[in-house]
């Protein structure tokens, strides 16, 4: 597990605006993904009656829709107490099996942080 002084810069922006997320929609989860050219990504989850998805699976969906080719890097705030499996899955088709993905608790905290893989 990676110490929060230990996150890069990047690494504390995609939390901060994950985070931001979750607070602005008032959903139960915000994620933010950055790409391979530096660009973010943010989303939250989304429950209609006719589609689910979580936060991070929504912010994949929406980087590989603006033609996104790989990710960087991954965050999720949530008060769950790690990252889904199909969180973690959707982070890997995109980024590969080493993307990281950061969980973080709504006070911004890092959890924990987990290779994709």
């Amino acid at each position: 597990m990676t110490q929060s002084t230990d996150l890069t810069p990047e690494d504390r922006k995609i939390i901060t605006l994950a985070r931001s997320a979750r607070a602005r929609n008032g959903v139960p989860e915000g994620a933010a993904v950055r790409d391979e050219t530096g660009r973010t990504y943010v989303a939250g989850t989304v429950a209609l009656e006719s589609l689910r998805l979580s936060a991070l699976q929504t912010a994949v969906a929406m980087a590989v829709a603006s033609g996104a080719q790989s990710l960087e890097a991954a965050a999720v705030v949530s008060d769950a107490d790690a990252a889904s499996d199909a969180d973690r899955a959707a982070v890997r088709d995109l980024g590969g099996p080493g993307t990281p993905v950061l969980l973080a608790g709504p006070d911004g905290e890092l959890k924990s942080s987990v290779a994709a893989g």
